[in-house]
C-alpha cells in the first residue's frame, strides 16, 4: 500500500505542477495541500489517501 500511496502522491504533485504551469497558478494550492498531508502523516501516522486505498481493497 505504501508504494501505491507514494505513486499517487507523486502523480498528484506532478499533475498539479503541470496544471499550474499550463492552466492557472492557483493549482499550486493543490500541491501545497498534498505536501501538508504528507507532512502531517509523518507525525500522526494517518493519511486520508491510505483510508481511501483500504476502502478500495488495496493491501
Amino acid at each position: 500500500m505504501e508504494r501505491q500511496l507514494r505513486g499517487i502522491a507523486g502523480a498528484f504533485i506532478i499533475l498539479s505542477l503541470l496544471l499550474a504551469h499550463y492552466v492557472h497558478p492557483a493549482w499550486l494550492w493543490f500541491t501545497a495541500f498534498v505536501g501538508l498531508n504528507l507532512f502531517q502523516s509523518a507525525f500522526t501516522g494517518w493519511c486520508p489517501m491510505m483510508w481511501i486505498l483500504k476502502k478500495c481493497g488495496v493491501k
